[in-house]
């Protein structure tokens, strides 16, 4: 059974196992985090916020500083889809997330007899359709 948990990544919770959405790619074991399985690039955040003001003149420019701030984009090693991005403290380690995802999916499938599934989640392969049931149709507009 595969569960999707984000816009690019799902849990297969009989292999207990991270997937890519879009290409399959095994993360690793879904007990631990996916991160370990991606390409994680480290970027300095100047470059996405350029400095809005001249740097020479001023000490505070409205871009991160990267002495106090980088940028981690996780990619799909292959398909190379980018599947999260994190502002933190420079030389921080990758931050833990969906930690405990798997038994609390497992227990949720248990107690209700019914397969987990998150309320709605975009195809990506096929956006915007959704895989949730909901259209994406204008309403009709009043008499």
């Amino acid at each position: 059974m595969r569960v999707p948990m984000t816009e690019y990544l799902m849990i297969d919770l009989n292999s207990e196992r991270w997937l890519c959405r879009v290409c399959g790619h095994d993360f690793g074991d879904a007990r631990d985090t996916y991160k370990k399985g991606t390409l994680i690039y480290d970027r300095n955040p100047e470059e996405i916020h350029p400095p809005i003001l001249d740097p020479k003149r001023y000490q505070y420019t409205f871009s991160p500083d990267p002495k106090f701030c980088r940028i981690y984009e996780y990619y799909c090693p292959t398909c190379g889809t980018q599947i999260e991005t994190e502002y933190v403290p420079p030389n921080y380690p990758p931050p833990l997330t969906c930690f405990g995802t798997l038994t609390t999916l497992k227990g949720v499938g248990k107690r209700s007899g019914k397969t987990p599934k998150p309320a709605c989640i975009m195809d990506p392969v096929r956006t915007p359709k959704p895989i949730c049931g909901l259209s994406l149709t204008k309403s009709k507009e009043r008499a």
